[in-house]
């Protein structure tokens, strides 16, 4: 039995090699980061809900295939933890809101089914913003969540118990979704490692839905290798979602293990630079710039003129989809129901449940996106975001021509404190400058660890874009930048994050 800071310290790739050799086995693992859950999560609260019963037997069963001399899987009995917006027929799926608080879903999503069908123990639910709204997990409707590194930080939105329950050692692999950039920015903000994938790459049925063209869930994990595992095991084409792409999963797990960037084409875009940038965000960014041409990459410099108004078109787009999606949540279906004593009709039920099911962030998005959609103001809002839409796929398109893949920093600043921005929305909105391009064009995108920023000493998040079903490329590039930077400051960034 190895003690538990030990396990808690392996990558997700080094726990399966152990658990598959004999050398550990599934139980003890599980057990490891459940305690290590009960040790640090009341100060982080990364999670909703811990499934301990679940997640011992999932890993129970994992040692039994062992036993019985079955084959294990890559990531068989390596313990996860899940964004709380995939519902899960076992564990309650709320996606931070109070109005679906407690509910229990009656199926999997697809991403639940591939990752149990892969022996992954699922240990629990993390928090996020509400609906997946927001860029710092303060919209839960549950509490915010803290940044291991300090915790009157946020971690990162909307996924950001996801990020921090890896930062804090909680877990080994998390699942994020990306709609804005809430698998990157999280992951820049906490040191961690987070891809959006193309956006179809991994099916989006039981997910519950923010944005329906934007929404993309993806791997978060400490290492390249180790979100290409993932990547792998939860991408794929679904029948059950009309928005699955039918092709197979790009070769992730062999461009992780082949890092290179020698005489590739790296883009360097000028609109990601400028006002409202850290002066040591922008320095470890350039300090990348010259690592990868020192790797043996052609630095190319891009204009990509449309970029300046992605967070524009978003900020229509995104709430326009919300407002439709979230029609559904009316009380009458699941979920909360308030003031229904026989003297109200419906509507007057509806209303009633939403004013105290939904939370500040959400209804401002729904009344947006019902504004942009209304009667005389769709051409002139949604309509218009939909061209800039086209405006910014084919700016993409122009620079992969010139290009493999693109550089950025992932997002303007590091970790921001607790209630900085809470009563600015369009100071939060800014967090998703560098991310949003990436959602409107569908294409992938990966945020790595580049260092610490000199004035704050908090993590910045280097991304990394490639074009649609070129997922691989990203990781090509980023296992080279990786091991390059470990080697460089001579262990994981992490390991200068403070002890809980």
């Amino acid at each position: 039995m190895t003690d538990i800071s030990t396990i808690i310290k392996l990558t997700a790739a080094q726990i399966a090699e152990k658990i598959a050799s004999g050398e550990l086995t599934a139980v003890e693992v599980t057990e490891a980061h459940l305690a290590r859950i009960d040790a640090v999560d009341e100060k982080v609260h990364a999670f909703l809900h811990i499934d301990r019963e679940g997640a011992l037997a999932q890993a129970r069963a994992v040692d039994a295939k062992r036993e019985a001399g079955e084959k294990l899987g890559p990531l068989a009995g390596v313990p996860l933890a899940l964004k709380d917006i995939f519902t899960t027929k076992d564990m309650p799926t709320t996606v931070g809101s109070k109005i679906l608080e407690g509910w229990v879903p009656p199926y999997d999503a697809t991403l639940t089914t591939k990752l149990k069908a892969a022996d992954v123990v699922i240990l629990g639910k993390t928090n996020m913003d509400e609906f997946a709204m927001g860029s710092s997990t303060e919209n839960s409707a549950y509490g915010p969540t803290g940044n291991p590194w300090d915790l009157t930080r946020i971690p990162g939105g909307s996924g950001g118990g996801s990020s921090a329950a890896l930062a804090s050692f909680e877990a080994p692999l998390a699942i994020g979704t990306d709609t804005g950039g809430s698998i990157r920015q999280p992951a820049a903000v906490t040191g961690t490692v987070g891809v959006k994938p193309t956006y179809g790459g991994v099916s989006r049925y039981g997910m519950v839905a923010f944005s329906s063209s934007l929404d993309q869930g993806g791997p978060c994990a400490r290492t390249v290798l180790d979100a290409a595992l993932l990547h792998e095991a939860i991408g794929g084409h679904d029948p059950m979602d009309s928005t699955s792409i039918d092709a197979p999963v790009p070769p992730v797990v062999e461009a992780a293990r082949n890092g290179s960037v020698t005489g590739m084409r790296v883009g360097v875009v000028k609109q990601f630079s400028g006002e409202g940038y850290q002066a040591g965000v922008v320095q470890r960014f350039n300090e990348s710039v010259e690592l990868l041409k020192s790797l043996g990459a052609t630095v190319v410099e891009l204009d990509c003129p449309s970029f300046d108004l992605a967070l524009s078109a978003y900020y229509l787009i995104a709430p326009s989809e919300c407002s439709s999606n979230l029609a559904r949540f009316d009380a009458m279906r699941y979920g909360l129901r308030v003031g229904d004593d026989g003297t109200r009709s419906a509507e007057d039920v509806t209303a009633l449940t939403r004013e105290a099911g939904f939370g500040d962030e959400v209804k401002r998005r729904v009344i947006l996106g019902t504004y942009a959609l209304s009667s005389g103001y769709y051409d002139a809002y949604y309509g218009s975001a939909q061209k800039v839409r086209t405006l910014i796929t084919q700016d993409f398109e122009k620079a992969f021509e010139q290009v493999d893949v693109i550089v950025s920093p992932t997002t303007p600043t590091t970790a921001f404190p607790i209630g900085e921005r809470a009563d600015d929305p369009m100071a939060m909105y800014l967090a998703d400058l560098c991310t949003i391009p990436t959602n409107l064009a569908g294409n992938s995108a990966m945020s790595l660890p580049c260092g610490l920023a000199p004035e704050d000493g908090l993590p910045v998040g280097l991304q990394i874009i490639a074009p649609a079903m070129k997922d691989d490329r990203l990781y090509k590039v980023g296992a080279a930048v990786e091991a390059a930077f470990v080697e460089r400051w001579g262990h994981p960034l992490l390991e200068e994050a403070p002890s809980l």
